[in-house]
């Protein structure tokens, strides 16, 4: 008789206790995807499309392409980071501290790197989720024709994986949540608005540029970008998925070392 990996146990622990308030994880990955859209994408879109030196400037520097076909990529990587941020935090602290789950999982055969390994499977359903949802809510509004277009979907899940490993190292190496606070004000939430999801990132100033360009989810926005609008050649691709899938690797022996440090008996 065949025995179930151990981090597979680890993953049907987490959507067990994700089956009691999944409800609303689906209309809020419905729901912002639908808000965001309407109103940045079809409302702000539509204002600047009135004017017909908006409408002109805007064409130069979305290459020729509605607000709305050029901020659903974006908005999918961002919100992919998002998700990843979200189950990679509190959660983590909650398997440590708080409910201690992680502590009794080891009282078991199972490994700190069957719980690491259990808890990216969970957390890459999650975003495999979040990210069809988004897809099609963005198809539905007519964003994205492009022939490559479905590959954004596992472009925006590449894109919050590498964001999970890393977070997760920090959210092991914290004694207490007041730590999370300061990854989502000065962490998320500006790589939110800068790194080139609600304008081209040409337009910071001069000095901010490079910032944006080594961000992850510059790497990751522009990926799914290009893949929607048909205008991704394969250099700039292996590019972006080089980028991310390095960047999660150092993330994941970040979260390997933190989390054997933080569950040592």
């Amino acid at each position: 008789m065949m025995r179930t990996p151990p981090a597979v146990l680890v993953l049907e622990h987490e959507l067990l206790k994700y089956r009691r308030g999944f409800r609303g994880t689906i209309v809020s990955s419905f729901l912002n995807p639908v808000l965001y859209l309407a109103a940045m994408g079809i409302g702000l879109g539509g204002y600047v499309a009135s004017s017909k030196a908006g409408a002109a400037g805007s064409a130069g520097l979305l290459g020729g392409v509605s607000y709305l076909a050029f901020l659903a990529p974006g908005l999918l990587a961002s919100t992919a980071m998002q998700v990843a941020a979200g189950e990679s935090t509190f959660p983590i602290m909650g398997g440590i501290l708080w409910d201690r789950a992680f502590l009794g999982m080891l009282a078991t055969p199972i490994r700190v790197v069957d719980i690491l390994g259990g808890k990216l499977l969970y957390i890459t359903l999650r975003l495999t989720l979040a990210t069809c949802v988004f897809f099609g809510v963005m198809t539905a509004f007519g964003a994205g024709g492009g022939p490559l277009v479905i590959l954004a979907i596992p472009a925006a899940i590449l894109t919050g994986l590498a964001f999970v490993t890393p977070i997760i190292a920090y959210s092991a190496s914290q004694k207490d949540p007041s730590g999370f606070n300061g990854l989502f004000r000065f962490g998320v939430i500006p790589l939110f608005l800068f790194s080139g999801t609600f304008f081209p990132v040409s337009q910071l100033p001069g000095l901010l540029q490079p910032v944006a360009f080594a961000t992850p989810l510059w790497h990751g926005v522009d990926l799914c970008r290009t893949l929607a609008l048909g205008t991704a050649t394969p250099a700039g691709v292996l590019v972006h998925v080089a980028y991310l899938v390095g960047f999660a690797s150092v993330g994941l022996l970040l979260a390997s070392v933190a989390l054997r440090r933080r569950l040592r008996p």
